[in-house]
């Protein structure tokens, strides 16, 4: 037989003798036959020897499938067991004890059904599935045979909901008292609970939307039946559901199929998660060693109960994991658990809390009286005196070529025993540890974590400044001359020569000659293009000279720092020069530099500062600092000499990269755009031949600084 059913038979044998002191049985099961029906589908009759069927209370479980019927004050004379192989139901059983029977129809899958009082009978139809029928949680009672309907059992004095800490809903239904008797069913892709014996006050026929809790369960809805009350649950997504009843409460919970964790969550507040099988069990007075033996054959775990564990639950637990009905039991009892191995140590909290306190007691008395042992530790990768730090808070000296670290009584002892002490060797870099042989042995294990080479990171910087410069020169130079012969032979002149940069002048009658135009193209570069064109009349000659120059230039400064420094320590790199000039002091009133001269230097450096920083998945964290400073010019200062005059770009900045990549820092952009115009007045502004009256000059230069920074960590083989 499966373990679950062995489990299932077990429960109710330890049930019934629970039961055992029950009032004596009033009618008696004497038979029970079967008959297959067409679908798949199985009749079971259960024939009484009275002319009334006992009340019937039917449930159903989930793991493994079972439909099982209790009848209150009722022997059996009926067969223990019956094998039927029709449809899903594989057979059938019953047992007898304390004036209760027990009927259990046991099924491959989960399957629908329907009962029916006929006669002195109850019939129990199966399907074969759940497809066919809508499943009935409660015998289909024959109204003139049915008990009084009064209400005498307990109210439900709240209805409340709780979230887990695995993302899990929790249903809370409490009691006013005891007798109250709930059972839970899938139906219809939601969760049913069936509760007989129990009132509903109006007061908690009221829907509850959970939705905010962000649990598999949207809402609640409670209402009140005839035999009781009735609650549905609507849930959603893939979920595994439970539930249990301990006293006065019954706890629905639904969690999703999404923990496979089998340690508890982080935090003080967390709510365990249960990974054990799942099980069902109905106690009813059932003594505590005997539940506890029989989560032991599920858990296949050793349970050893101290011999104070004693008493009796009352638990109805329904496909609940096995780890959470025990802790469910130790809840009630006011038990606790120890766990090594396989085996668990069950007993009640005081006595497990005084054991553990007589142990630490014991460990800190055999700490008190072992001999103290001395030890030699050479470091080799760190100082002994950081190391000397780290194991204890008191007192570390290093005076002459040693140092010692003791702390006085009642101090922190760190890492080491109320008796030891450390002391170190700066000489030899050695740690000298006097403790007990237990405590040295973990000292030199601390010791070898800590003492370990420290990764190295190369960094790779690429410092780029890219220029960009654009000038443009347009102008025009143009004059006029002529010449005359009178009949006396005299020569008459009017302007200079042609294309001349000066003009000059020569006087006839009195006269001067005309002033010739000079505004040519002048680039920065000093050469031009040129167009010249000649106009040449009878007595003069009219000369016309266009100059433009347009000048583009583009240049990059590429500088290229690297740099190796270990895990968490700083690396700084410079190469430039330090530009020297000349100040004066005590200068006389008179000015002009005369007094006491003094030489005076400025850094003109590319500087690159980083400090690097290894995390745990083998990124690296970059705290960078670079200065690209440069001679710009000279500015005379009075009485004083020149002074130079540089230019600064820096970078100051935190990022974190992968091995071995690329990352651009920054960038600092510069714009600089001048237009200059020089004309003639008035004539530069006549429209259309304005220009050639005037010059123009238009400069535009771009300056760019880029920073390339590339980490790579260092294997070391020694790590």
């Amino acid at each position: 037989m499966h373990l679950a059913s062995r489990c299932l038979m077990t429960v109710m044998v330890l049930g019934g003798v629970a039961w055992a002191n029950a009032a004596a049985a009033a009618s008696t099961l004497q038979n029970i036959t079967y008959k297959s029906l067409p679908g798949g589908r199985v009749e079971v009759r259960m024939n009484f020897d009275s002319s009334q069927v006992p009340r019937p209370n039917i449930f159903t479980t989930e793991t493994p499938p079972r439909i099982a019927i209790d009848f209150p004050d009722t022997t059996n004379d009926a067969a223990r067991h019956q094998d039927i192989g029709v449809g899903t139901t594989t057979g059938v059983s019953a047992v007898a004890a304390g004036g209760r029977t027990r009927v259990v129809v046991e099924l491959m899958q989960a399957s629908s059904y329907r009962s029916s009082v006929e006669g002195n009978s109850l019939v129990l139809v199966v399907n074969n599935g759940t497809q066919s029928q809508p499943v009935t949680t409660a015998a289909t009672i024959d109204p003139s045979k049915a008990l009084p309907s009064a209400m005498t059992g307990p109210a439900i004095s709240n209805i409340d909901f709780q979230r887990g800490g695995n993302g899990s809903g929790r249903v809370l239904i409490n009691f006013s008292g005891a007798g109250a008797n709930a059972n839970m069913h899938r139906q219809n892709g939601n969760l049913s609970v069936d509760i007989t014996n129990a009132q509903l006050p109006a007061g908690q026929a009221q829907r509850l939307n959970v939705l905010d809790f962000a649990t598999p369960v949207q809402s609640i809805s409670p209402k009140s039946t005839p035999n009781g009350a009735h609650i549905d649950i609507a849930i959603s997504g893939d979920v595994e559901t439970s539930s249990y009843q301990t006293g006065n409460q019954y706890v629905v919970e639904v969690t999703p199929k999404k923990q496979d964790s089998k340690n508890t969550n982080p935090g003080s507040e967390a709510q365990p998660v249960y990974t054990g099988s799942r099980v069902t069990f109905n106690f009813q007075d059932i003594p505590v060693r005997s539940a506890l033996q029989l989560l032991a054959d599920v858990s296949g775990l050793n349970l050893v109960a101290s011999d104070t564990v004693g008493g009796s639950v009352t638990l109805r637990l329904v496909n609940v994991p096995w780890d959470q009905a025990l802790d469910v039991i130790l809840r009630a009892k006011d038990l606790d658990k120890r766990r090594d191995g396989n085996v668990i140590w069950i007993a009640p909290q005081k006595e497990l809390a005084d054991y553990e306190q007589s142990v630490a007691d014991a460990r800190f008395k055999a700490q008190d009286t072992a001999p103290l042992i001395t030890t030699y530790v050479p470091i080799s990768y760190g100082k002994a005196s950081d190391i000397a730090k780290l194991l204890t808070t008191g007192a570390q000296q290093g005076a002459g070529g040693g140092g010692g670290a003791s702390g006085a009584a009642g101090q922190h002892r760190g890492f080491l025993s109320p008796r030891g002490s450390v002391t170190f060797d700066q000489r030899t870099n050695t740690l000298l540890i006097n403790d007990t042989a237990e405590k040295t042995t973990e000292l030199r294990a601390l010791v070898a974590q800590l003492d370990r080479p420290v990764q190295q990171v190369l960094i790779e910087s690429r410092i780029v400044i890219a220029t960009d410069q654009f000038e443009r020169d347009l102008g025009v130079q143009w004059g006029v001359s002529g010449r005359k012969v009178n009949p006396s032979g005299q020569t008459l002149s009017v302007g200079s020569g042609l294309l001349s940069s000066t003009s000059t002048t020569t006087t006839y009658n009195g006269l001067q000659n005309l002033q010739q135009v000079n505004l040519p193209a002048t680039p920065a570069t000093g050469t031009a293009s040129t167009i010249a064109a000649a106009i040449l009349g009878k007595n003069y000659a009219l000369d016309l000279e266009l100059s433009a120059a347009q000048a583009e230039g583009r240049s990059q400064l590429v500088s290229s720092p690297r740099v190796i420094t270990a895990n968490q320590q700083e690396a700084d790199i410079r190469q430039g020069q330090e530009i020297g000039y000349v100040t004066y002091q005590n200068t006389s009133s008179g000015g002009g530099a005369t007094g006491t001269a003094t030489v005076a230097f400025k850094d003109a450096v590319l500087e690159l500062k980083v400090t690097p920083t290894i995390t745990a998945d083998n990124r690296v964290f970059l705290a960078i600092n670079v200065n690209k400073d440069s001679l710009n010019r000279y500015i005379t200062v009075p009485g004083s000499g020149q002074v130079p005059v540089i230019d600064t770009r820096s970078l100051n900045t935190s990022v974190l990269v992968d091995d071995g990549q690329t990352v651009v820092l920054g960038g600092i952009y510069e714009i600089s755009k001048s237009d200059t115009i020089n004309k003639v007045p008035w004539l530069g502004d006549v429209p259309g031949v304005g220009f050639l009256f005037r010059n123009t000059q238009r400069i535009n230069d771009k300056d760019e600084l880029l920073i390339f920074v590339t980490p790579r960590i260092l294997s070391d083989s020694l790590q």
